[in-house]
């Protein structure tokens, strides 16, 4: 008796949201006429943040063009002093004449509410303000300041993302619900305490800033931890208790492949349930690295669960000792790089490019068969093998290539395969 394999889509569709998953309002940021729309029924949304010295006006414009043409749609930059605020328009107009329209979003702490009071252009060149409640300050004057930050949001027209973070969680508000929880018959554990005042910082917050005036579908929440499960824990909670829409992270990530797996772990679970909007990786950058990678990453999760397509997906297998050769690594990683350096040009000219999948593989046990499962694929020859590479398009071979530059053969291949398939 034959088996039929049942082979996997090469574009799935997005998974369906689970109807526990209560739909989210769609909140609108805007510059000009570019808008980003987080929540409701839109992709969940991919941004970033700047680390530069948000003062250093000429440093600032060119990491979030560096950023915005890696595909970040939305970019957060610092505002902790006049002078960063009074940057934030000039960052803008420097923005503008060079057609990048990305929204910028203003991080506030501490002292947000008098900077925007004093240079209210910065309010105005912003697209979306980040204010965490836990430092606003503290007692009667963290209620004063928080309605000041509401009241310029209000008044510039701005959306609000109110993002609590357990590194500066409202130290009032948690000593409450210890203070609670400590006199209840039955005592929780200090995790689910911790998570409930997280919780119920985001959420209360939401309510008194809608109490001044802010309107409901102008607020995004935040609750960001840096432990993939107490983030998995949390974010359900706040999904099962509020509308608006939510922005996904894991704080504090860390460096490298750590940060990756770490951010990947935590987000897929919830993404994969229907939670999150928006999201950024917040990788520690290696010395010298480009901040892109975080971009790349956030990209790449959303990519790999089928949620959405930034650039082409390259296929490859790990190598063995069938693949003594570096070729077919090398010809992944060339032809990897160089789709992704073209996206910024073919988003426009060749629509639905994001979509496709190449294959290099490097021998023959399964290099026929994935290249077949690719748009494009080629499998070339493992050690021992013969000096042939088969190349399969659309299903089919189409063509076996030979000689010693196999690699720039099949480059040129994937360059026609784009201009036919997609202009």
């Amino acid at each position: 008796m034959s088996v039929i394999p049942i082979l996997p889509e090469q574009n799935p569709p997005a998974p369906e949201v689970p109807a526990s998953r209560r739909p989210t309002r769609a909140v609108e940021v805007r510059w000009g006429a570019h808008r980003v729309v987080v929540g409701g029924a839109a992709p969940v949304v991919v941004q970033s943040m700047t680390n530069t010295d948000t003062a250093d006006v000429a440093g600032t414009v060119a990491q979030v063009r560096e950023l915005a043409d890696a595909g970040s749609e939305l970019v957060r930059v610092t505002v902790n002093t006049v002078e960063a605020a009074r940057a934030v328009p000039a960052i803008r107009e420097r923005l503008d004449a060079a057609g990048c329209a990305v929204p910028l979003i203003g991080d506030f702490h501490f002292n947000g509410h008098r900077l925007l009071a004093q240079v209210p252009e910065c309010g105005q060149a912003l697209s979306k303000y980040r204010i965490n409640p836990g430092n606003v300050g503290t007692g009667a004057r963290r209620e004063d300041n928080f309605a000041s930050l509401i009241e310029m949001a209000c008044r510039h027209d701005k959306p609000v993302r109110i993002g609590v973070n357990w590194g500066s969680l409202d130290q009032d508000l948690l000593a409450r619900l210890m203070d609670e929880n400590a006199a209840a018959e039955q005592p929780r554990d200090t995790g689910t305490i911790v998570r409930e005042a997280l919780v119920r910082s985001a959420v209360e917050s939401a309510q008194r800033a809608v109490a001044l005036g802010l309107s409901p579908d102008r607020i995004c929440l935040s609750a960001k931890v840096s432990v993939v499960q107490e983030l998995i824990a949390v974010y359900r909670e706040l999904a099962s208790r509020c509308d608006h829409p939510l922005h996904l992270g894991l704080t504090e990530a860390g460096l490298g492949s750590k940060g990756i797996v770490a951010s990947t772990a935590a987000l897929a679970p919830l993404l994969l349930e229907g939670i999150g909007d928006t999201i950024r990786v917040s990788l520690t950058p290696q010395p010298g690295e480009s901040r892109t990678r975080e971009v790349i990453v956030a990209q790449e999760i959303l990519q790999s669960l089928g949620l959405r397509a930034f650039a082409p997906m390259v296929t490859a297998c790990p190598g063995c000792g069938r693949t003594t050769s570096t070729v077919f690594q090398e010809l992944a990683e060339k032809i990897q790089d160089y789709l992704r350096a073209q996206m910024p040009v073919w988003r426009a000219q060749y629509p639905g490019v994001e979509r496709m999948n190449v294959a290099v593989m490097g021998c023959v046990v399964n290099g026929p068969g994935e290249s077949r499962h690719a748009d494009i694929g080629i499998s070339l020859p493992g050690t021992g093998e013969s000096p042939v590479a088969p190349v399969y398009i659309d299903g089919k071979h189409a063509m076996t290539l030979k000689g010693d530059d196999i690699a720039e053969q099949f480059h040129a291949l994937v360059d026609e395969y784009i201009r036919t398939h997609y202009a």
